[in-house]
């Protein structure tokens, strides 16, 4: 896992004008401290990434498991951040409103262990199908497996939507690939 680079966190910046924008008052209290939470972690980690990601090694065979806590809330880099924080804010918003705060962060919760659970299950099985054991060791952070959940259920509860993503317009329940596409071409890894 590489280390975040130090200096302009030009990610962050616009993280905080995407927020100002929307504006504090508009911002249900749930997806609001979603937010604050991963911007403090990010400006004040509980360790490097190397020592908070999720891994079939780290956090199964070592029986490191507050990893499964911490792997979510931890970022690669600021446009990591940047674009997780932004999905957050409008699926959160969404959904915080449909659903009310505390189911929201019932749900969330839920989710950020249960992608940790899911991710090693996938790492394992391809590292023993492909016998390669480098898949036990490979490590992830970030909220990107709890925002595809997430947009599972927006798309549940909202169906039928479309968004406009660079002037197209795509069905809702495509944007989260189209997503995921825009950020491994712009933060790989």
């Amino acid at each position: 896992m590489q280390r975040r680079q130090r200096g302009i966190n030009t990610g962050l910046l616009l993280l905080f004008y995407e927020i100002s924008r929307v504006g504090f008052e508009n911002i249900p209290p749930v997806t609001l401290g979603i937010l604050a939470l991963n911007i403090i972690l990010f400006l004040n980690p509980l360790g490097p990434l190397s020592e908070v990601c999720i891994s079939v090694n780290e956090s199964f065979y070592r029986k490191n498991w507050q990893r499964l806590l911490l792997s979510p809330v931890h970022h690669a880099d600021d446009w990591h951040l940047y674009f997780n924080m932004v999905s957050m804010l409008w699926k959160g918003i969404m959904l915080e409103r449909k659903l009310g705060s505390i189911w929201l962060a019932y749900i969330i919760a839920i989710f950020s262990v249960l992608i940790g659970v899911v991710y090693m299950v996938l790492e394992y099985t391809l590292a023993e199908i492909l016998d390669d054991p480098t898949y036990k060791m490979s490590c992830a952070v970030g909220f990107s497996g709890v925002l595809f959940a997430l947009k599972v259920l927006n798309n549940h509860y909202n169906p039928g939507r479309f968004s406009s993503v660079l002037g197209m317009r795509i069905s809702s329940k495509y944007v989260c690939w189209v997503e995921l596409v825009a950020i491994h071409l712009i933060s790989p890894g």
